[in-house]
């Protein structure tokens, strides 16, 4: 025995949905006083949760990493957590369910393959083979594929990554079967592919894109040969009692075999695609809105079809929809579903970027997209046509270009001025968004970017230094459009809009410019003729407002503003798509709350050693807390709270900012020297500080000499670190600033703006103190 948990783990849920065994559930009430042969199962209705489950299906869970959005970690997996979600998937075999795992992992692999399955081709040497096999890192699965296609064998692998050799064996067996697949191609190509073979490899779990890739086809071209073929999916229900009683609850996994478990209703449905696994950029936030278009569906009586791979998420409990299927969200795996359900139509804006991605091509498959169509969104994202929509408008944006080779961005980035920010098209998350101030750093850049999204073009845009930015949530129904919520950002311009923390209502932005906001939302939503859910991100700099992105889908922000305007924003969308006008839903003017609500992000970098805990325009946050109060301080100082940052009232704050927030700071240093907090500063900030009148005590920084600051703050004698750095000299001196504060849970900020807000939540919490009320008194009042 390693170690015992008395309570639920992480593990429950993956249980849980493994078996369709609901454990917390039961937990619960046998907390109450129930015993085990007291409680019925909710799937048979005969059994007993004395009665194990048993299971006639393999299940497979993945972890996912995103080790890429944290320059300088070392990918090697230990004691320590480091994955932010993991897929699950369920098949008759290990080998079905694992490369169905693969697939849902949604990182460009559509199966097992190898590590130079990545896109760049490169095969490693059987050095680096032999290192990624002894020493356990994320993209270890690849490496034992990539050894087997090298020759290896089953033993030699076992011997230096001490995996089972029962699962080494059937890796082999998917290698072998590829390897005949790839062989046939140079005979015959697909024409080739006999109805016995290509049964097998969809036995093994291959998918569709996999095979085309094999044959050097489309994708649709192996599907036809199979439907051809009369080489479909069935679907098994997840029964609790390996098919021993009958379930009641319709809960699928697909597979290929000859009996099919699913039950095709008459009724009127719709099917709702998930969010996939959780990842930084799109986590559980969207799996509220999907939860909540399936009570939508249900309160109208339309049957919920949920797809999902995420064991994390409510979406995937098999008494949320009226059905749940566990399959990957490829385009394949749900045309399977629609081919057999024949649902009424399907919603893709509230999973994130995983519906959105596939929603085009299962339109030109034939089916349904409900509410916004998938031209709307792609008019949204495509950077030439979303500028055509702007100018047709006559809404701003910051001055922007398109680039698609080396050449034209630095053309592109000459005539727009720098500093600017270039990230590649379609994605999520700030993935490899970067801001630069110089060629050499966009040259640097393009060569990182084009292995983020092949063959799509790289965005340019002018940065917009020291601007306000602002989210807008709103709802439309293709003829009256009501804002949800307008959030102010408390960091500048220049921090993913996922990391910033932010306010609502707005506490600085002027009447005036609140209806520029609603008017140009208004606008863009008649334009781009959303019928559901947008998002859109402003900027406001010296009093002009700037669009810098409209996505015509829920966002991320969706629960908070629920949540602080008690407003059920994705019920409402879900009963707009399905034709209810805003007027008949009752929701008809904004709800602006008379108390405030604070969003703070929250961050895993005590995982990752090493790494700067810095903030830029690539998402780095894995959830978020949220503080309500009657005024912003208040409201604020619980949202630190709640993030794990345990605010001071006295003792020693350490300063040292860059040049230019040297003057915007003063007023913030002396609001803590008046409360009676030392000041710390290394010398140019201490002396500036003397000049201003606000005496303090001068610390070395690290490379001048001990005792520096580091000392100070593993000596306990700092309380509070305000750190603002700009040039590459300077954050990589005060790195050791930064993860010593974090190491010994010593608050600290990296922004002007956090901090003025952190001082203004401690004035706050000297004044008063923090009063506890529910959610629903804060709706009511």
């Amino acid at each position: 025995i390693i170690e015992m948990n008395p309570r639920v783990s992480r593990s429950s849920a993956l249980a849980s949905k493994a078996t369709g065994f609901p454990i917390a559930k039961i937990a619960a009430k046998l907390a109450l006083g129930y015993t085990l042969d007291e409680i019925k199962n909710d799937i048979t209705r005969e059994t007993y949760a004395s009665f194990e489950p048993a299971i006639d299906y393999c299940v497979v869970k993945v972890p996912r990493w995103t080790f890429e959005k944290f320059p300088g970690a070392v990918d090697s997996l230990t004691t320590s957590m480091k994955s932010v979600g993991e897929t699950m998937a369920i098949g008759r075999t290990f080998k079905e369910a694992l490369q169905k795992a693969v697939r849902s992992l949604e990182i460009g692999r559509f199966g097992l393959g190898s590590i130079a399955d990545n896109g760049t081709g490169v095969h490693p040497s059987l050095h680096e083979i032999e290192e990624k096999l002894i020493n356990p890192n994320s993209n270890r699965l690849y490496y034992i594929y990539e050894a087997l296609k090298q020759g290896m064998c089953v033993e030699r692998i076992y011997e230096l990554s001490h995996i089972d050799r029962w699962f080494l064996f059937h890796i082999r067996q998917i290698h072998e079967l590829e390897k005949r697949l790839r062989e046939l191609v140079l005979k015959n190509g697909v024409n080739g592919l006999d109805a016995d073979l290509l049964r097998k490899a969809k036995e093994y779990g291959f998918s569709d894109q996999q095979l085309a890739g094999f044959f050097k086809t489309k994708e649709q071209d192996i599907r036809d040969v199979r439907q051809a073929n009369k080489i479909e999916p069935v679907y098994k229900l997840v029964d609790t009692c390996a098919a021993e009683f009958e379930a009641y609850t319709p809960y699928y996994y697909s597979t290929y075999e000859q009996e099919n478990e699913m039950r095709v209703s008459n009724n009127k449905k719709v099917m709702i695609l998930g969010g996939g696994p959780n990842r930084i950029g799109q986590g559980i936030e969207f799996d509220y809105c999907c939860v909540h278009a399936s009570f939508a569906l249900k309160e109208m009586g339309i049957e919920s079809i949920m797809v999902n791979s995420n064991p994390e998420t409510v979406s995937t409990d098999y008494d949320i929809s009226d059905k749940l299927y566990f399959e990957p969200l490829t385009r394949e795996d749900v045309l399977n579903i629609v081919d057999q359900e024949k649902p009424e139509g399907i919603i893709v804006q509230f999973g994130g970027q995983t519906p959105l991605n596939i929603s085009s091509a299962l339109a030109e498959a034939g089916v349904k997209i409900l509410g916004t169509s998938p031209d709307s969104i792609d008019r949204a994202e495509d950077r030439e046509r979303f500028q055509g929509l702007l100018k047709k408008i006559g809404v701003l944006q910051p001055k922007n270009g398109i680039a698609k080779n080396h050449d034209e961005a630095i053309l592109v980035a000459d005539k727009i001025g720098y500093p600017v920010v270039v990230r590649p098209s379609f994605v999520l998350g700030g993935r490899a968004m970067e801001i630069v101030y110089d060629q050499s750093g966009l040259e640097f850049y393009i060569r990182e970017a084009a292995e983020v999204s092949p063959g799509k073009p790289i965005l340019i845009d002018k940065f917009l230094e020291h601007a306000i930015e602002i989210d807008v949530d709103a709802i439309s129904d293709g003829r009256d459009t009501i804002i949800g919520g307008i959030m102010e950002h408390i960091e500048e311009a220049g921090i993913h809009s996922g990391d910033s923390a932010c306010v609502l209502p707005p506490i600085s932005l002027s009447p005036k410019l609140l209806e520029e906001i609603k008017a140009h939302t208004r606008a863009l939503a008649r334009e781009l003729n959303v019928v559901g859910l947008m998002n859109i991100q402003y900027a406001v700099k010296n009093r002009v407002l700037y669009v810098l992105e409209v996505n015509p889908r829920a966002s991320r922000t969706i629960p908070f503003v629920s949540k602080a305007t008690s407003v059920p924003l994705a019920k409402l969308a879900t009963k707009v798509i399905m034709g209810m006008s805003l007027k008949e839903l009752g929701f008809t003017k904004e709800v602006v709350p008379a108390y405030v609500s604070c969003k703070e992000s929250v961050f895993p970098f005590a995982r990752f050693p090493g790494v700067d805990t810095i903030l830029g325009p690539e998402m780095k946050s894995t959830g978020e807390v949220m503080g309500i109060d009657s005024d912003f301080g208040l409201a604020f100082a619980k949202s630190q709270i709640a993030a794990g940052q345990s605010l001071p009232f006295s003792g020693a704050v350490f300063v040292s900012v860059k040049d230019e927030d040297k003057m915007p700071l003063l007023e913030t240093i002396f609001n803590l020297y008046d409360i009676g907090f030392r000041i710390m500063a290394t010398k140019g900030t201490s002396n500036y500080l003397l000049e201003h009148g606000i005496s303090n005590i001068a610390v070395n920084k690290v490379r001048e000499g001990r005792p520096h600051i580091v000392d100070m703050i593993k000596n306990g004698e700092v309380d509070m670190v305000i750190n603002t750095t700009d040039n590459k000299k300077a954050v990589s001196e005060s790195i050791s600033i930064r993860r010593t504060a974090l190491t010994f849970n010593i608050p600290y900020t990296t922004t002007l703006a956090g901090a003025k807000a952190t001082v203004q939540a401690i004035k706050s919490m000297l004044k008063g103190t923090l009063e506890v009320k529910t959610i629903q008194e804060y709706h009511t009042s």
